[in-house]
């Protein structure tokens, strides 16, 4: 479970920085909207870091984090550069991913065991990830654009490879 926990702190560091590199070009680009948006999840997900650091000693975390921080500011902030509706589209594709990374875990644990506490902590990391993909789905629409498609496939296989990275180094 250690290399799980690594990759879920390395995930919610990069969550964090994700909504820093939101609120930063909302900021420059005085959007009170996205704002708004970035601050309200990026408290949720500031939280969830703590929380896997609760859990998973300094030393056992990933060596990358000063990456994992770059790669999340840039995930954030390339998006809200273009818009509100790519930085839904591009949440709505990394909780996508963070949605089944985590269920995969709980599986893990609901067939194994693991340690207690550590089943609903990630319930709950679930849900909230769940509630910030439907809210960033609704808002993104219905229809999107080819280049918006495409960007989150790249994020998606981007998160994917973060994980594996993250669990080995």
């Amino acid at each position: 479970m250690v290399r799980e926990l690594r990759s879920d702190h390395a995930g919610e560091t990069g969550a964090v920085y994700i909504y820093k590199g939101i609120n930063a070009v909302a900021l420059w680009r005085q959007d009170a909207e996205l704002l708004a948006f970035a601050r309200q999840h990026g408290d949720t997900e500031t939280e969830h870091l703590r929380l896997m650091e609760d859990w998973l000693p300094a030393a056992r975390r990933s060596r990358l984090l000063v990456p994992w921080r770059m790669a999340g500011w840039l995930t954030g902030a390339l998006p809200a550069l273009f818009g509100r509706r790519a930085v839904y589209g591009t949440i709505a594709a990394v909780e996508t991913f963070v949605d089944v990374h985590y269920q995969q875990q709980i599986d893990h644990l609901q067939q194994h065991g693991g340690p207690a506490g550590l089943l609903p902590l990630l319930l709950r990391c679930q849900a909230d990830e769940q509630h910030h993909r439907d809210e960033a789905a609704a808002l993104a629409g219905p229809h999107t654009p080819w280049l918006l498609r495409l960007w989150c496939a790249v994020v998606g296989s981007g998160s994917a490879a973060a994980v594996v990275l993250a669990r080995r180094v």
